[in-house]
C-alpha cells in the first residue's frame, strides 16, 4: 500500500500543528536544531501561532508542512537572510520516521526550494553539522555543494557545521503554487 504525500504551506491557523512537529523533531533529534525540546515546550502557545500566521504569508519567511493520508509528518523551514546578500535558506527539516522511506524530505526541500526561487533566488543554502554524515549524504544527494564556508554550533561550540548551496530551477516571481503533490 502506497502512502499519498503532499506538501502544504503552513496555514495561519496552525501553530498547534507547527508546535505539535517542532516537539517531535526536537524529541528525536535534540542535537538537529536550533532549539532545545525544553525550549519548545515552555515555549508560549502563542509563539507557535504568530510563527505560523507570519510563515503562512510573509514573503521573506515560510514553512512547509508533508502531509501523509492528510495527517502531519514532517517540517521545514525557508527564509531570506537580512542584508545586502538576502541568501535563501532552508532549515529545520524533519520528517517523521515511520515515513522517511517515502522521500518527503525531498519533498519538502524542494517545494520550499521552488517557494524560494518563486521570490527571487537564484541559490539555496542549508548549515549542515559536520557530525550529521546522514543530513549531509541527503543534501548532497540533492545536489548541494560545499560553499567552504564554516561555523561553530553555537549550542555545541565544540562541533561544527557547513554551509552548502545548490542552484535554484528559478521561477518566475509570484509563480510558487502553495501544494505540491508528488
Amino acid at each position: 500500500m502506497s502512502s499519498s504525500l503532499t506538501v502544504r504551506r503552513i496555514a495561519a491557523d496552525q501553530g498547534a500543528v507547527l508546535r505539535e512537529l517542532r516537539t517531535a523533531s526536537l524529541r528525536e533529534a535534540p542535537y538537529a536544531f536550533g532549539a532545545t525540546l525544553e525550549d519548545a515546550l515552555s515555549a508560549d502557545t502563542a509563539t507557535f501561532h504568530a510563527t505560523a500566521a507570519n510563515h503562512a504569508v510573509s514573503t521573506a519567511a515560510a514553512s512547509f508542512i508533508l502531509y501523509t493520508e492528510g495527517h502531519p509528518a514532517g517540517l521545514i523551514e525557508a527564509h531570506f537572510e537580512d542584508g545586502a546578500a538576502r541568501r535563501a535558506f532552508v532549515g529545520e527539516l524533519w520528517v517523521a520516521p515511520a515515513v522517511r522511506h517515502l522521500r518527503g524530505g525531498e519533498l519538502l526541500v524542494n517545494t520550499a526550494s521552488a517557494w524560494l526561487a518563486s521570490e527571487g533566488a537564484h541559490e539555496v543554502y542549508a548549515w549542515v553539522a559536520d557530525a550529521n554524515r546522514t543530513a549531509m549524504r541527503f543534501y548532497e544527494r540533492l545536489g548541494f555543494g560545499p560553499t567552504g564556508e564554516h561555523a561553530r554550533i553555537a549550542r555545541a561550540p565544540d562541533q561544527t557545521e557547513s554551509l552548502l548551496v545548490r542552484e535554484t530551477a528559478h521561477a518566475p516571481h509570484g509563480a510558487f503554487h502553495p501544494a505540491f503533490h508528488p
